[in-house]
């Protein structure tokens, strides 16, 4: 396996796989009918007698946590099973008061598909998916510091979730946390989650072991519950790095379960890892298998919205570079808005321009308003006119790019769009000066006040003519058509 070196670390290769819990955004939870939305619950007041397992108790399948987990099927490249079941997956642990888990084992929900991530340097990799199968979330046991107790909350038990499985072919930090942020993408994008990554909508779990040999696997360690992607990161980095120096010094990596310390940025112990016939698993006797037609299949199948892949490709044939793509998917899936469907649909300079006003104006003003408290939102029809209209007023030369960002700005934060836009931005001081002879008398005042520069220009040094545009337009405050003055001043210096 040559094609491994590169991944080669002080002699050993790294192998990485990833288990993501994905929350679904249904109303209820997966088995009963009480309300899913946790977020601002009091402790432990979403609970019920199935979610306690009680005896006479009897589950039933939430038919919209079904719809959206055979739509994420086809967000990972693949398909529904036609046919696929429930089980019990036994084990004690306080935030699941049932002693079992109700989960798929044998017969998931979905078998294979594969997803391409985009790494750092817009280098493909495709990395294959081995099953997501659906199960109910456990509750929230959280560890108060230096107190000698626990508290558990079951708000979070019987959360629906699918469990996205990958092979372990990642072999770097790097590679890992591309895929995470690709599956957070294609989530968010399929519309199956709300995937709040500080909420918890979607975990990471991921599997690390180190080998010197490529073709067997070491023994793994599987780090839980990491919800950004930095974490990922940072916890592969660290558990390569802790599994060589444990076996550099004869010593040996033991296949436990473990937690990652944010603030330390280190990983700890919790628990020997379980292996699967310690779980007794066998079919759940109160849910009766899911069998699904070719027609349901077919109708989810057409309500899965374009993929990042499918935007991927249409901004690169718009000539959008993959930095600034990739922003753009990741800002339209954080925003909850829409605005990739504008820049694919225009063209050429329009849609390179409509681009960078997203990236440059849009997003920060997003953030500005978020971090306020004041979140903005901002109609799909406001912006179109908005662009379109301010656009019209850029390519006439009428607008410079500064005076073209406050305009934006303004219009919407407002909200507004006046019915006469270049009158308003006339009035407010926007529009750039057009004027030969009222351009031509700024150029004759700041060559006059920069000779050696002039001089440089008129000898050849035509980097240096930027300055003096640069003069003209804090001469005018920024009003010059920038254009106009290079023209006249290369007039002027005989050019």
């Amino acid at each position: 396996m040559s094609d491994l070196k590169e991944y080669l670390v002080d002699g050993y290769y790294p192998t990485i796989g990833i288990e993501c819990h994905v929350q679904l955004k249904t109303k209820t939870k997966l088995f009963s009918a009480i309300s899913n939305e946790a977020r601002e619950a009091e402790p432990n007041t979403l609970v019920n007698h199935i979610g306690f397992g009680m005896p006479g108790a009897l589950p039933v399948l939430n038919e919209e946590a079904l719809r959206l987990a055979s739509k994420a099927a086809f967000a990972l490249g693949s398909r529904p099973q036609k046919f696929s079941k429930f089980d019990r997956k036994h084990y004690f642990y306080p935030d699941l008061p049932k002693g079992y888990q109700i989960t798929q084992f044998d017969e998931p929900i979905v078998l294979g598909g594969e997803i391409e991530v985009v790494l750092d340097d817009g280098t493909p990799k495709t990395i294959n998916i081995t099953r997501a199968h659906m199960e109910e979330d456990a509750g929230k046991s959280t560890h108060p510091s230096a107190a000698d107790y626990s508290l558990v909350d079951l708000n979070r038990a019987g959360t629906p979730l699918i469990e996205i499985v990958s092979e372990p072919e990642m072999h770097n930090s790097a590679e890992t946390k591309a895929y995470a942020k690709e599956l957070w993408l294609r989530m968010k994008y399929a519309d199956v989650s709300y995937a709040d990554l500080y909420h918890g909508n979607i975990r990471f779990d991921v599997n690390v072991s180190v080998s010197k040999d490529a073709s067997r696997l070491g023994t793994r360690s599987e780090t839980k519950n990491l919800n950004s992607f930095r974490s990922v990161e940072r916890a592969v980095d660290y558990e390569i790095k802790r599994q060589i120096e444990l076996l550099e010094k004869g010593k040996e990596v033991v296949q436990e379960t473990r937690g990652w310390l944010d603030d330390k940025q280190k990983t700890v112990s919790q628990r020997t890892k379980e292996d699967a016939h310690d779980y007794r698993y066998f079919p759940d006797p109160d849910i009766p298998p899911v069998i699904l037609s070719d027609e349901y299949i077919s109708e989810v199948e057409q309500s899965v919205p374009a993929m990042p892949s499918v935007w991927r490709q249409k901004l690169s044939g718009l000539g959008i570079d993959h930095r600034q793509t990739e922003s753009l998917l990741e800002s339209q899936a954080e925003f909850d808005t829409d605005f990739l469907e504008l820049i694919a649909g225009s063209t050429g300079k329009q849609a390179t321009t409509y681009a960078n006003w997203v990236t440059n104006i849009e997003i920060p003003l997003w953030r500005e308003s978020k971090d306020k408290g004041k979140e903005l939102k901002i109609e799909s029809s406001l912006r179109e006119q908005v662009f379109a209209k301010v656009y019209q007023l850029v390519d006439g030369g009428k607008l410079s790019s500064n005076n073209s960002r406050s305009l934006i700005i303004e219009l919407l934060s407002s909200g507004e769009l006046p019915k006469d836009l270049e009158k308003h931005a006339q009035d407010k001081g926007y529009i750039q000066v057009s004027d030969e002879g009222e351009i031509e008398e700024i150029v004759k005042a700041v060559i006059a006040a920069n000779p050696k520069a002039a001089q440089d220009v008129a000898a050849g040094e035509m980097k240096v003519i930027g300055f003096l545009v640069g003069q003209v337009m804090k001469q005018s405050k920024g009003k010059a058509n920038p254009a106009l003055a290079q023209k006249i001043i290369r007039t002027q210096l005989g050019l």
